[in-house]
């Protein structure tokens, strides 16, 4: 069993300015998956950089906080208890809006690999 306390996990501040913690990577965890979950963590005011995953699909799942996703050419108000489908190649970004941290889990299909991230300016 995989067990892992958010409490107790230490954050990064990734290549888009959004501060994670790996939950479960199959390169770094015991497991067989064919995807990753991280935590994700937004200061209030806030924004992370565009960005895309060339290959892979990815879900937020909004836990806390308010903001605006930007995803393409779209634009939507994102609230707790929303899932966020972001597909493969999509330009996206994500704004605080809220006065408080804005947390979500990220779930990315194929899993999560540093060369299929590209920041863009």
């Amino acid at each position: 069993m995989i067990a892992k306390d958010l409490a107790k996990c230490q954050y990064f501040q990734a290549m888009d300015l959004t501060y994670l913690t790996e939950l479960l990577h199959p390169e770094r965890d015991r497991v067989q998956l064919p995807y990753s979950i991280a935590h994700a963590l937004l200061p209030a005011g806030a924004a992370s950089l565009p960005h895309r995953l060339k290959t892979s699909s990815e879900v937020y799942l909004i836990l806390e906080g308010e903001g605006l996703m930007h995803i393409d050419s779209e634009l939507r108000e994102v609230r707790p208890g929303q899932a966020i489908l972001i597909p493969p190649g999509s330009i996206q970004h994500l704004q605080n809006t809220s006065d408080k941290d804005l947390k979500f889990i990220c779930i990315v299909n194929p899993f999560w690999r540093a060369e299929d991230e590209e920041i863009i300016f």
